[in-house]
């Protein structure tokens, strides 16, 4: 039975080890030796205390055993099957079989072994459906992929923008490109959870019109997995592929992994093979012929780093301790709603319809950003349905400095998120360690950074 709320507070306090003021530089005098507000998860999980013993039961093992660690292994982590040791955990959180899952490289590295396997550009069919401002590195690999056809990314490469004066895609727009562009597209490529707005497209009901209209449907899940449910497995999602170093708290570069439906298991060879993908029965006696792992594993190249596997591990453990992604996601969504709630109380908060038609007013007539009056908005969807963790805040007016004087002056005084480059700043109450007080705190002071901001000029 999942633990309750407050039972799952005491877990977690004692599981992460978040950084405290002193140790990231805050200017404040009190409470210096307590905990920072890390609300950056987004970002780059915390270290967890179970991953810090187990890389250094490995470190002792590396040390006292060597190579004889690959088979023999006095924690019974034998390094030659360490992925086994995540694999079912990472199949949970994203709804699948272990077949369809593998622990492996990284995730633009994953992102071009899938698209190597399931982009085939046709005359009529080539064209690849992406929300627009992707992730870049996901940019560029759809870009070079498209280039490696003999395909101008310009006309392959479908970017979809939301309408103008908003900041997110609407869903029936979404599905009308689809209906429309269908028997032109190849493969339909989202975010689960798009990086700068933090906006959680509908992957079910993108898969199933993407499906309808016979084009191959993958996800990139970086701020999807460990942050929402999923089911790709019912939903019958093509593929997909991950880094494990954001809600998954792997660390810094941790290990991928990615997602190949069962349905493909006989019809798919991995394009570019490598010996971990070949079966584990006569791995190891060299055989000339390339035998791949039925699924997702067969595309395995290289044997997996054990330090970054078993520092994934002991995040992954937690998860698991906690009751997996229904228990969090319920967390979660406390969490969110409680920090949206006080930053609107704010009486620097401007609506976000009020910012749509600022940035649509084109003589400046009454418009409070021309006026450079300091604010910001939430350009994260409202509906809790249509986002995970992430609130992603809209400083303006826009192209001014307010995000970077915001920015500074938070990490002054010990709350820790990420600015996105011009105005935007992302807030993340992960639900795995962050608290209400977390909220109410980072809150406060960013009411507190735009006092001090007003009282000076801009």
């Amino acid at each position: 039975m999942p633990p309750h709320w407050s039972d799952l507070n005491v877990i977690l306090s004692k599981e992460f080890i978040i950084p405290s003021n002193k140790d990231i530089g805050a200017k404040i005098q009190q409470n210096a030796d307590q905990r920072c507000t890390y609300l950056c998860g987004n970002s780059l999980g915390p270290l967890t205390k179970r991953s810090k013993a187990l890389l250094q039961e490995e470190l002792h093992v590396w040390g006292t055993r060597a190579v004889q660690g690959h088979f023999a292994h006095p924690y019974g982590r034998e390094w030659m099957n360490i992925a086994d040791t995540v694999t079912p955990l990472l199949a949970e959180l994203v709804g699948a079989s272990e077949k369809e899952v593998a622990c492996m490289g990284t995730l633009t590295a994953n992102l071009h072994l899938m698209m190597s396997t399931f982009y085939k550009p046709t005359a009529q069919r080539f064209k690849i459906l992406c929300e627009g401002r992707a992730f870049p590195s996901d940019q560029y690999a759809f870009a070079s992929q498209a280039r490696l056809h003999g395909l101008d990314p310009n006309e392959a490469i479908i970017e979809m923008c939301p309408r103008e004066g908003e900041f997110t895609l609407r869903e029936s727009d979404i599905m009308d490109l689809i209906a429309k562009e269908g028997s032109s597209i190849s493969l339909v490529i989202f975010s689960g959870v798009q990086y700068y707005t933090g906006q959680l497209f509908p992957m079910k009901a993108i898969t199933t019109a993407a499906k309808a209209q016979g084009c191959v449907c993958g996800w990139d899940l970086a701020h999807a997995i460990g942050n929402v449910p999923m089911a790709l497995h019912d939903w019958e999602v093509d593929f997909a592929v991950w880094c494990s170093y954001k809600y998954l708290n792997s660390g810094p570069g941790g290990i991928g992994g990615l997602f190949v439906h069962r349905k493909w298991e006989n019809s798919l060879l991995p394009r570019y093979a490598g010996w971990w993908g070949h079966d584990p029965a006569t791995r190891f006696a060299m055989p000339p012929r390339f035998s791949a792992i039925p699924g997702a594993q067969g595309f395995q190249q290289s044997n997996p780093s054990v330090l970054a596997t078993v520092s994934l591990l002991g995040s992954l453990q937690i998860f698991k301790e906690v009751g997996m992604m229904g228990t969090l996601r319920k967390r979660s969504l406390r969490l969110t709603s409680e920090l949206e709630m006080r930053l609107i109380k704010s009486k620097f908060y401007v609506p976000i319809n009020e910012v749509s038609v600022q940035l649509g007013n084109v003589d400046g007539k009454d418009d409070t950003a021309q006026q450079g009056q300091p604010g910001f908005t939430i350009i994260t969807p409202r509906d809790p349905e249509s986002r995970g963790s992430q609130l992603s805040l809209l400083f303006l007016p826009p192209g001014s400095n307010v995000m970077e004087r915001v920015f500074n002056s938070l990490s002054a005084m010990g709350v820790v998120g990420d600015e996105r480059r011009p105005d935007v700043i992302r807030l993340t109450p992960a639900p795995l360690y962050n608290t209400l007080g977390d909220c109410d705190r980072a809150a406060s002071c960013l009411e507190e950074a735009f006092k001090d901001l007003t009282k000076v000029k801009l």
